[in-house]
């Protein structure tokens, strides 16, 4: 699927001399071709480890995850490079990791250009073209120190869009932003959505999920709420357990503890809808 993502059954495992640390468990992810998405999570969830993988920066200890076309299971150094340059851009959280402070911002924007070897005359048309496409043309001649922080954050989209991926990934882009800025910012997600580009934007803040018309969330490594907005971001939005590819699926934790649920459950399939009760003699905690 062109520009799309999915990911099945999804692990991830960190090992280090004394101790591993499971960061994903088995997450399914499925995001249509220029859809844009927020994933959101406390911090140890495994949205920034997800983040990581879907940029290639990471591999998946199991499962499997296809970005754009690309299966990036089990990529070699030099194809899991060219798939950076070529597919997916990157908006970090740190203004100093997108840019260089002592160029202008078109020097800035030309930087992913030269690495991938873009000849003169397609810097030439990219340059102006990823400028305009985050509303910052007329800053192409300033120096990036010399930019507020919302006009940072912008060219560092201009950045990662320099090579015209199918796949923008965003890893806390308005942490660092006023809610004006944060508004503008997203304004251009919406705009470079729309345009077909597929995005998933990475956040702890809560006003940023309203922003988008789907928002997932991870808990415990796997995806385990979606929240649809049927009528576009800013609109109310529903609430969805997901269930994965084995048929397992994570109940709010203000559910288990208003049910008083232990370790084990019963389920009763009734009249098309399945109820989920208390095990039969566990008294429901005072």
């Amino acid at each position: 699927m062109s520009g799309g993502i999915v990911c099945r059954s999804l692990v991830k495992v960190f090992k280090t001399e004394d101790v591993e640390v499971v960061a994903l468990q088995g997450l399914d992810l499925l995001v249509e071709p220029g859809e844009l998405v927020a994933v959101v999570g406390a911090s140890g969830s495994g949205k920034s480890t997800l983040q990581s993988i879907l940029a290639g920066l990471e591999a998946p200890t199991a499962g499997t995850v296809e970005v754009a076309g690309w299966d990036l299971t089990s990529l070699s150094d030099r194809r899991r490079r060219e798939f950076r340059l070529s597919t997916v851009g990157f908006v970090w959280q740190q203004t100093a990791a997108n840019l260089v402070p002592y160029l202008t911002a078109a020097e800035n924007v030309a930087v992913p250009l030269l690495l991938k070897g873009a000849t003169l005359r397609e810097r030439r048309v990219r340059i102006p073209h990823a400028l305009e496409q985050v509303g910052i043309s007329e800053l192409a001649d300033v120096h990036t120190s010399s930019l507020s922080s919302g006009e940072q954050q912008l060219l560092a989209v201009a950045v990662a869009l320099a090579n015209a991926p199918a796949v923008l990934l965003a890893d806390e882009p308005t942490a660092e932003l006023d809610a004006e800025s944060s508004a503008r910012l997203f304004g251009v997600f919406q705009t470079v959505s729309d345009s077909g580009v597929t995005i998933v934007v990475t956040t702890h803040d809560p006003h940023v999920s309203t922003s988008v018309e789907r928002t997932i969330t991870i808990r415990d490594g796997r995806t385990s709420v979606e929240t649809i907005r049927r009528g576009g971001a800013g609109a109310a939005g529903e609430d969805f357990a997901v269930l994965d590819a084995a048929g397992r699926l994570q109940l709010p934790p203000d559910y288990v503890e208003a049910l008083g649920l232990g370790s084990r459950v019963r389920l009763v399939l009734d009249e098309g809808r399945i109820e989920v009760r208390p095990e039969s003699g566990r008294e429901r905690p005072a």
